[in-house]
């Protein structure tokens, strides 16, 4: 294994061509890869065109590059479970998935065939290892406004090992800088901002077009009273207020989604608040696997900001986080991410809330 080789994940975009550049001018030897996720033309990350952009960085950083197609593992581990987690009443997050279940797997078992010590890509974290527990330890980017960790919290230990992220330390406007410096064609490309295999943004066709039967059901408030009809359950999430199509005196909101019944529950703002998160399938990351409750401070969502609690372990990989203050639309099939100071604790999948 060669400790001083580094296999970099590029995607076509400017975070992971910059990572590539910082890796070769602090002395690795640097590999490019593509994964290919999915085919048949979708659109989003992953496309032809992104293909040829990481080729030609590769090119002009005098890198080796290999495309790799990991299409049925994504079909299978994301897709898939993107499917069913809707059909399931729930809202998943397919990216901290695809980060379980394809890239990170992907990109080492790729790096073991071809005796590479080390993988690498452009998320905006840190890894580093703690001195006194010798456990590997994620952290939060510099940059709090693009902070990835949240959709890191996958990560096992072995794989935090070999990982090397080089943008943990840097601003966005920093990053294009250096590659615009170093004459990148894709210093000023847009960020991707949509989920990749359903770029337009509209779920419920992307579901049909898997399949997924719409089937309309009741709108019923929490006393399970009815107040009109909706569209099928893939057409709602938690928090929601437009496009209900319900008339009422006052704004209602989508609190839940209930599959067994096939209704969706509305409510006044007030009851979208939750201060107890339970999290199931639950990831130790910096911290080994705790027995009693620990403070710590935990998201429920990507783009929202920590808010302090108590996190009680329950056994089996479920945990209940008790928050301080309640929180707003916290959503099945979203992640709760816990962090003690700038360190990932870990994080699951949120299965259920009580006020």
């Amino acid at each position: 294994m060669k400790e001083n080789k580094v296999l970099v994940g590029m995607s076509g975009g400017v975070d992971s061509a910059a990572a590539a550049v910082l890796l070769g001018e602090a002395g690795y030897e640097a590999v490019g890869c593509t994964l290919r996720l999915y085919d048949g033309g979708e659109g989003g990350c992953c496309s032809l065109e992104d293909v040829e952009d990481a080729r030609s960085i590769c090119r002009r950083l005098g890198m080796d590059f290999f495309a790799f197609n990991f299409s049925d593992l994504f079909r299978r581990a994301v897709v898939d479970d993107f499917v069913s987690a809707y059909q399931a009443g729930r809202t998943p997050n397919p990216c901290i998935q695809c980060n379980r279940h394809v890239k990170f797997a992907a990109l080492l078992r790729r790096a073991d065939e071809l005796e590479i010590g080390h993988i690498a890509t452009g998320h905006y974290a840190r890894v580093d290892r703690d001195p006194a527990s010798g456990r590997w330890r994620l952290l939060r980017g510099l940059d709090r406004r693009k902070d990835q960790s949240y959709v890191l919290y996958p990560l096992t230990q072995g794989q935090l090992s070999r990982l090397l992220l080089p943008l943990g330390a840097y601003d966005k406007a920093s990053v294009r800088a250096l590659a615009e410096a170093r004459g990148l064609c894709n210093a000023r490309k847009p960020d991707s901002q949509d989920i990749c295999f359903v770029p337009d943004g509209d779920y419920p066709a992307f579901l049909q077009s898997r399949g997924t039967q719409l089937v309309p059901g009741d709108f019923v408030d929490s006393a399970g009273r009815v107040l009109g009809r909706h569209r099928g359950l893939p057409c709602y999430t938690a928090g929601q207020r437009r496009g209900l199509g319900v008339s009422a005196d006052r704004p209602l909101y989508v609190l839940r989604k209930d599959a067994a019944s096939n209704t969706v529950v509305l409510g006044d703002e007030a009851e979208l608040y939750s201060r107890t998160v339970w999290a199931e399938g639950f990831n130790w990351v910096s911290l080994p696997p705790q027995e009693k409750p620990i403070e710590a401070a935990a998201k429920t969502r990507y783009s929202q900001s920590e808010a302090s609690g108590v996190l009680y372990p329950e056994g089996d990989g479920l945990v209940r986080m008790v928050f301080d203050e309640p929180q707003r639309a916290v959503t099945a099939g979203q992640s709760l991410v816990c962090y003690q100071g700038d360190a990932v604790a870990g994080g699951g999948t949120i299965c259920r809330t009580a006020p």
